[in-house]
This record gives C-alpha cells, sequence and structure tokens, in this order.
C-alpha cells in the first residue's frame, strides 16, 4: 500500500497510459477524418465525371446524327441506340428546342417538356443540375448548334435522373465510412497495446521500489530499456548515496558516543570517589567532551549540505569576509590576498567560510605576522593556498597534526580542532587538505583543495 503521508506530498496529472491513448485517438481520427473527406471528394467527383461522360457521348451521338429536314425542322438520320429514350418516364430524355419550332422530344418525355432559356446559348456542353421535375432530381447536359442547311441555333438537351448517381455515391461514402471506422478502431487498438507495452518497464521500476520497501532488495537489478536504463541508474545511485550517509551518520554516533564514553567515566570515577580534584576534573573532561561535539557537530553539519545539488559558493567574498574577522582577533598581523576573485567551489558557503576560518586563524595565530592566501584552478578543482612567516611544521607531525585534538603549541589557547574539522570537512566534498613548507614566506604552507562550480 501506498504511504498516506508520502502519497499525499505529490499530487497527481492523471493517467499517463490514458492521456498517450488519448493523444493517438484524437490524431489518428483528425488524420483519417481528413483522409476520408479527400478520398469521397475524388471518388464521388470521378462518379460524377463518368456520369457526365456517358451523357456527353449520347448528346454528341445526337448532334451527329441530327440534319435539318424538307419543312426546316430537326431530324435524326438514325435514331438513338438507348432504347430508354422510347420509354415513358424512363429517366433519360433529350428535346431539341429552337426560337420559331416546336420542341421535339423524346418518347419518355410523355407530356412534360425540359424548360429552356431561348436567350441562353451554350457553344461548348453546359450540365447542371435541375429539380424542375416533382419527385426527381436531373441533371441536365446542354449545348448550342447550328446545323448544315440552316441558320436557326438549335438547342440539344440531355436530361438523366440522378437516382442512379446518387446511389452510387452513397455506397461510396458507406464503404469509406465503414473501412475508415475500422481502421480507426484497429489503429486506437495498436496505438492501446503499445502503450500499455511501452510503458511497462515503468510498472517494473513500480514493483521493484515496493520490493525494496518491503526489504527484499536494496537496488533495482532487473533488466531495463534504453530508455529507461539512465533512470534506474540515477535511482540506484540515489540509494547508493542515501545508504553512505546513513553509513556516515551512524559511524558519527559510534565515534561522538566512544569520544563520551571515556571523560564521562572519569567524571562518574572522580564523584564516586568524592575526589578532591573533582571541579578542575569536571572542567577538564567537559571542555574535552565539548570540543568533540564541535567536532562531530561540523561533521554532520557538512554531510547534511552535501547532497544539496545547488551546492555553490565564492571563494573570494568568503575569503574577504573571514578575513576582515581575523584581523580584528589579531590587529597586529598582515594578511594579503591574491589569485582568482571569480572562483567558486562546490561548497556550502557556512562550511567555506568554517575551513577558511580555520586556516587563516591558525596562520594568524601561530605565524610570525605575516599571511599570504591565494587562490587559483588547476585543472576541475578550486586552490586554496595559505602562507605564514613563522617556524612552520617538521615534515614528521604534518600528517599527526591532523588528528583531533592534536597540539603542537600548547601555549597558546585551542582545542586542537582547526585542522582535524578543515580535513573532515574538505574530504566530504571531494576535496583534499595538505602542508607543505613555504618557498616565499619560509614558514607553513597550507593547500585546500575544492571542487570547482
Amino acid at each position: 500500500m501506498t504511504d498516506p503521508e508520502t502519497s499525499s506530498q505529490v499530487r497527481s496529472t492523471g493517467s499517463l497510459s490514458r492521456r498517450m491513448i488519448g493523444i493517438a485517438a484524437l490524431w489518428i481520427s483528425l488524420l483519417l477524418l481528413g483522409g476520408g473527406l479527400a478520398l469521397d471528394r475524388v471518388l464521388s467527383d470521378a462518379i460524377t465525371r463518368n456520369f457526365d461522360d456517358g451523357m456527353n457521348y449520347v448528346l454528341t451521338a445526337m448532334i451527329a446524327s441530327a440534319e435539318i429536314g424538307p419543312d426546316g425542322e430537326v431530324l435524326f438520320n438514325r435514331e438513338p441506340a438507348d432504347q430508354r429514350f422510347l420509354e415513358p418516364n424512363s429517366g433519360i430524355y433529350y428535346q431539341i428546342s429552337a426560337k420559331g419550332h416546336e420542341d421535339w422530344r423524346s418518347r419518355s418525355l410523355w407530356d412534360r417538356a425540359l424548360r429552356v432559356n431561348p436567350d441562353h446559348h451554350d457553344d461548348a456542353p453546359h450540365i447542371y443540375d435541375s429539380k424542375q421535375f416533382p419527385g426527381e432530381d436531373l441533371r441536365i447536359m446542354e449545348r448550342s448548334i447550328i446545323l448544315p442547311g440552316s441558320n436557326t441555333r438549335w438547342m440539344f438537351m440531355i436530361a438523366q435522373a440522378r437516382e442512379g448517381l446518387d446511389a452510387q455515391i452513397k455506397t461510396l461514402r458507406s464503404t469509406l465510412f465503414e473501412s475508415f471506422a475500422l481502421l480507426a478502431l484497429g489503429l486506437i487498438v495498436l496505438a492501446t497495446l503499445q502503450t500499455i507495452y511501452g510503458l511497462r518497464p515503468l510498472r517494473k521500476v513500480r514493483h521493484e521500489i515496493v520490493r525494496m520497501r518491503a526489504g527484499e532488495k536494496n537496488r533495482v537489478t532487473e533488466p531495463m530499456p534504453a530508455e529507461v536504463l539512465p533512470m534506474v541508474e540515477e535511482l540506484n545511485a540515489l540509494l547508493a548515496h542515501n545508504e553512505r550517509q546513513a553509513e556516515e551518520a551512524r559511524t558519527h554516533a559510534g565515534n561522538l558516543a566512544h569520544a563520551l564514553k571515556t571523560p564521562l567515566t572519569v567524571i562518574m570515577n572522580a564523584a564516586t570517589a568524592q575526589a578532591a580534584d573533582l571541579g578542575d576534573t569536571v572542567i577538564r573532561e567537559a571542555t574535552t567532551m565539548r570540543r568533540q561535539v564541535d567536532h562531530h557537530l561540523a561533521r554532520a553539519r557538512a554531510v547534511g549540505r552535501r547532497g544539496a545539488a545547488q551546492s555553490r559558493a565564492e571563494v573570494w567574498p568568503s575569503l574577504d569576509a573571514v578575513e576582515r574577522a581575523v584581523q580584528r582577533l589579531y590587529p597586529d598581523v598582515r594578511i594579503d590576498m591574491d589569485g582568482d576573485k571569480n572562483a567558486a567551489v562546490r561548497v556550502e558557503r557556512q562550511d567555506l567560510d568554517e575551513m577558511l576560518g580555520n586556516l587563516l586563524e591558525n596562520a594568524a595565530k601561530y605565524g610570525g605576522g605575516s599571511v599570504f592566501a591565494t587562490v587559483g584552478r588547476i585543472g576541475g578543482m578550486i586552490e586554496i593556498l595559505v602562507e605564514d612567516d613563522g617556524v612552520g611544521i617538521p615534515e614528521t607531525e604534518r600528517t599527526r597534526i591532523f588528528d583531533r585534538g592534536v597540539r603542537l603549541d600548547s601555549g597558546k589557547p585551542g582545542t586542537g580542532l582547526g585542522l582535524a574539522i578543515v580535513r573532515d570537512v574538505a574530504e566530504i566534498y571531494d576535496g583534499s587538505v595538505t602542508m607543505e613548507e613555504s618557498e616565499d614566506l619560509g614558514g607553513l604552507l597550507v593547500r585546500l583543495r575544492l571542487p570547482s562550480a
């Protein structure tokens, strides 16, 4: 089951599957609708054009067989071959008209006549639809001709009922609709199956996470497609990062408990024995415990902030602020700074201030009065050098000085944790700190390297 406390923090934006299927269905419908309309128009025009070609063939044959008789009327030297012209109301008709002459109509017209505009002339075939006969839509083709041996302009007309043409177009559209509807259904089913199968790896990732929450495994190990694999790798990296942080937290807690155990034991023994120097013992051991707590708190803060992807700090403003603070504590010490003023590191500003503060304060405290800080770049790292003109540290002691509580000069106040904190915090951020001899000032040179932002 989903944890209500966790699920309430994430708002659902709807089903990804339904969204993909809906978009596919809409796009398929639009494409098939547009294609169907275009195909319907092309095929309907082709059927109509074929119908009109048949009428034009009959009209041309009529004109070719027409001639002027002895009385000035039009005669056919051969009758039209289509027998439907002889059947009343057969659906195909012809009529020949001219001013001052009686209309010559096919027998199929029976007692009806086609309307003629005497002032209208068409030298080329003219075709149009007409509803002049009740209950029978007509498609009419007409052409004006002057026959040899006559000065009269004769109007030859062919009319045919649209019933057969409309039936063919209706059958065509019905077939197109059924075919495209079946095609759309098939494509939508295909898109649905593709979506369900394509999103299956995401469901596998979810099941793997459920198994991890149940404690059955600690990583996503199922094979994944190339598109999902980077996300799974990042998830496994995040899990590993969290495990490292948890392990570091346990280690810090154990170290702190171990560090506090001895001073507490000393205090308990002194109190039980009612020792005369109980007060001094409590103060001494409490100071030791405070140093350990400060050290582990600094590490804990750095570990907690390390996971922030936006960790970034400008080196020069931090160095400038620390320099002013140290200058107030040691007004007789001269602190000079030089180098790249635009350098930035992948470290939280508070942690950077703490590291630089410890280094500059140590240089001012144990140096001879001059401190020089330099900022530079080496590869993908920012290097900060802090030099002083003191007596330096022997090479044999440079490693031990980083241990907690170690102080080479016990005559000056301090806890001996400064350099240990600098080393631990720098390592948390994948940096390093080393000690060398300063060639320019003759004292100690501390080289701090941190990842460049």
